[in-house]
Parts: C-alpha cells; sequence; structure tokens
C-alpha cells in the first residue's frame, strides 16, 4: 500500500521517515518531490569493469546550469537526505523530467528499511538538456510492509551504501567479487 500525503506526514513526525531538509510544499498527494544537488560525476574509464573499482570525477553544476548531453552517462545526487526506518522508499522520475527525456534511474528505484542517505541517481539523457542544482528531479513514494523488518539496510553487513554522502556514489559492484591478485 502507498502512503498518503497524511500518511508521509504522521511518518515524518513519528520519525519513521526523516527528509532534511524538509519542505511542506514538496509533498505530493502520495509522493513527496526531491530535488537535484549540486554535485554531478562522470566516470574516468570509457569502459566500466563490474570486478573493478571504477572511479569518478566530480563536478559542481554551476549557477547557470549545465548541458547533460546523450552520449554521456551521469551520477547525480539529491539535495535531500532521507531515512525510511518502516517503509520502503521507491524514487522515480517526475512526469516533467521523462517529458524533457531525463530518466534518473537505470536500475536502483527502491530503498530499502533502514535506507539513510542522499539517493545517487543514474541519470542519463535523449538529448541534450540543460539541468540546474536544486530543481525537482523525482519523487520518493513510500510503501507500508508486512512484518517486521529483522536487518534494516544501515546494519547489514553486505550493505555497501552505508556510508553518509552529499555527492553520488560510483557502483561498489567490485566488492561482490573476490580480490584479484
Amino acid at each position: 500500500m502507498i502512503l498518503t500525503d497524511a500518511a508521509i506526514l504522521e511518518a515524518v513526525e513519528q520519525k519513521q521517515i526523516v527528509i532534511e531538509p524538509f519542505d511542506r510544499q514538496a509533498l505530493g498527494s502520495n509522493s513527496y518531490d526531491v530535488k537535484l544537488g549540486s554535485t554531478l560525476a562522470l566516470y574516468k574509464d570509457e569502459v566500466l569493469d563490474a570486478s573493478s573499482h571504477n572511479e569518478v570525477d566530480y563536478f559542481e553544476i554551476p549557477p547557470e546550469g549545465y548541458v547533460l548531453m546523450p552520449d554521456q552517462f551521469y551520477l547525480g545526487v539529491t539535495l535531500e537526505y532521507t531515512e525510511s526506518h518502516k517503509h520502503v522508499p521507491f524514487l522515480e522520475g517526475k512526469s516533467s523530467i521523462g517529458r524533457l527525456g531525463i530518466d534518473i534511474h537505470a536500475t536502483a528505484g527502491k530503498g530499502d528499511i533502514g535506507f539513510c542517505n542522499h539517493w545517487t541517481l543514474e541519470i542519463s539523457v535523449k538529448k541534450p538538456v540543460k539541468v540546474f542544482a536544486g530543481m525537482p528531479i523525482g519523487q520518493l513514494i513510500y510503501f507500508d510492509v508486512n512484518g517486521s523488518c529483522e536487518t534494516p539496510y544501515k546494519v547489514k553487513k553486505s550493505a555497501k551504501y552505508n556510508a553518509r554522502s552529499t555527492v553520488p556514489v560510483e557502483s561498489h559492484m567490485f566488492r561482490n567479487f573476490p580480490l584479484r591478485s
């Protein structure tokens, strides 16, 4: 079941959901709008290797905006830090963003109970499009779950994205592979 605006507000008041900064104007009928943070990243290498640590270069979106290009894959980050202690959060693009040809996630739209961080966005575009820090970029939808959670994400030993970060976090898939000699 998806939480309504009233249910999201109640969960925020009870600290089951944390959104910092919280903006009451960003609360929709059954979602919460998140904004694009000021930092983007590009992978340094042209060819990525899932078994290795692929490093990124970070850069700031200037006040006049930044043009995203279709031949690039960008990592972005939400301005908002979020926590979800009882509900499963899903991040979806806003329809206005989709109508500009911007995809904000390749596969990672679902969070876990216990996820506590800024969201890294996996951004690709269909046409060149100028974006700005602080613009609405997505919406969080919260789902009720059936039963209690034995191991929230923030305490899982296998969790790869627990370190709080205000910049996009590159793939840590390499941690799933045995160490190379």
